[in-house]
């Protein structure tokens, strides 16, 4: 797939469970493709929702953007470019992920308004203010000039997700500075022409990761070069 379907990409986001459910040789195997991609100049989102109590989530972040020490020297993690992260043990949990993000030059995307059918149970309660997705993008955007780069965008980014997309010019309203990843496009129905408004930000801020139609396609390379056009055009209308 990156081979084929690389070359109208910039990133992979390899689903980690797929290669966690195998075991060392699963780990062994992310770690090729994850080197694979590099040599292909894509960038890589290690797709792992990790969320967890701060001594934990430092030791995830570790094994995502950082390395451990040891007493024979450091062990390296997987060097991902950026991580997914749910973000409800709130902020303290947040914290160790976005420190090791910072010190890697790293960037993390924090589950805000996901794409799944079940989102609306939980994501879109009401509160006494408001919905708990927005209550979620405060804290993205409170955590966001931590990570604040040179063009203005903030590798303190969100997942929000493209089945919805009536939620998607509040929440970048909320979060003027984060990096959308916007999954949902194809297999679950969502179609890019309805993306416009996560690319107020500029052309750079928001990532689309599409999988199965890609991956499925008779030819792979075809489909991700009509996405990518689709979602360029969507991202400068």
């Amino acid at each position: 797939m990156i081979e084929r379907a690389g070359p109208a990409c910039v990133a992979i986001k390899p689903q980690l469970a797929c290669f966690e459910r195998l075991g060392a040789p699963g780990w062994a195997a992310l770690a090729d493709v994850c080197t694979a991609a590099r040599e292909a100049g894509l960038l890589v989102v290690a797709d792992g929702k990790r969320g967890d109590v701060p001594v934990t989530a430092a030791a995830y972040a570790q094994a995502l953007v950082g390395e451990t020490p040891t007493p024979w020297g450091p062990v390296a993690g997987l060097g991902a470019d950026a991580f997914t992260t749910n973000p409800l043990l709130g902020a303290d949990a947040l914290e160790p992920l976005v420190d090791a993000a910072g010190a890697a030059g790293a960037g993390v995307f924090a589950l805000v308004r996901t794409s799944n059918p079940g989102a609306a149970d939980v994501q879109d309660l009401p509160a006494p203010e408001q919905p708990l997705h927005e209550r979620l993008a405060g804290l993205v955007d409170e955590l966001s000039d931590r990570l604040l780069g040179e063009g203005g965008l903030s590798g303190m980014g969100a997942v929000v997700g493209a089945t919805a997309p009536e939620h998607i010019a509040r929440l970048r309203s909320l979060m003027p500075r984060s990096i959308f990843l916007i999954p949902g496009v194809g297999a679950q129905g969502g179609r890019p022409e309805l993306l416009g408004a996560a690319f107020a930000a500029g052309v750079a801020s928001a990532l689309v990761p599409v999988s199965r139609g890609i991956a499925a396609a008779e030819d792979p390379a075809a489909a991700a070069e009509e996405m990518r056009a689709r979602v360029w055009a969507a991202s400068t209308e």
